[in-house]
């Protein structure tokens, strides 16, 4: 799931017609957008706070076989959503598991990674080490 909303809607699409070419669905909840309250704990472990609201979108869909796939992305993209849910759903088949994987899973999640190393790489240029001495007063 997290590759399915994290994937370019465009990469998506292109991939579908590969797997699936025009196997038709049928929307159990039309695409929709909305908003989500976030909230956040301090610590992991504190009280929980309510941090904000974000846009997203989400959908459900079946396909004639009758897998059923859900899907939410952050913002407000209908049409990522619905490619997100029909991949929800293709991805239970057996047959359309390992191109899915290969397609749209493995390289987002790659990407992903290496975006996340880079981060990473820029965060610790810029760390700063504090230290304290000890006087020696007990």
């Amino acid at each position: 799931m997290e590759a399915f909303a994290a994937a370019d809607p465009s990469e998506l699409a292109e991939v579908w017609r590969d797997v699936a070419g025009d196997t038709p669905a049928t929307a159990l909840r039309a695409p929709e957008a909305g908003l989500v309250m976030l909230r956040g704990r301090i610590g992991g472990g504190g009280a929980p706070f309510n941090l904000g609201e974000a846009s997203v979108a989400r959908a459900s869909v079946r396909l004639v076989s009758g897998e059923v796939g859900h899907a939410m992305v952050l913002g407000r993209d209908t049409d990522h959503a619905r490619l997100a849910a029909l991949f929800d759903a293709g991805w239970q088949r057996a047959d359309w598991r390992a191109a899915i994987e290969a397609g749209v899973v493995e390289p987002t999640l790659r990407r992903k990674v290496e975006a996340d190393r880079k981060s990473a790489e820029e965060t610790e240029a810029t760390r700063v080490d504090f230290f304290t001495m000890v006087r020696g007063d007990d």
